[in-house]
């Protein structure tokens, strides 16, 4: 039984969902049916598009955007059990 014949769309497309989607390689490889190996070769012979500075600013403003949901969110949870103990305290 010899090697599967793979097409380079299909590579590209498993290549796309580790550094694009980030989904963990042992995952991808498994789902596809592929070796890590292979996975990882493909991962070299194509490298991700170069990023322009547009996609940079917004992924970094995405980032920002979760953290600050994040500490928002923290206190939310806060002022909740906050207003709960001294509602409980009032009656």
């Amino acid at each position: 039984m010899g090697k599967p014949k793979f097409s380079e769309d299909f590579k590209q497309d498993a290549v796309h969902q580790v550094v694009v989607r980030g989904y963990p390689v042992r995952e991808v490889s498994g789902r596809l049916g592929v070796s890590t190996h292979s996975l990882y070769a493909w991962m070299k012979k194509f490298p991700p598009a170069v990023n322009n500075k547009a996609d940079d600013a917004q992924s970094e403003e995405i980032r920002r955007l979760k953290r600050e949901l994040l500490r928002v969110t923290e206190e939310r949870d806060i002022l909740k059990k906050a207003t709960a103990y001294f509602a409980k305290d009032a009656i």
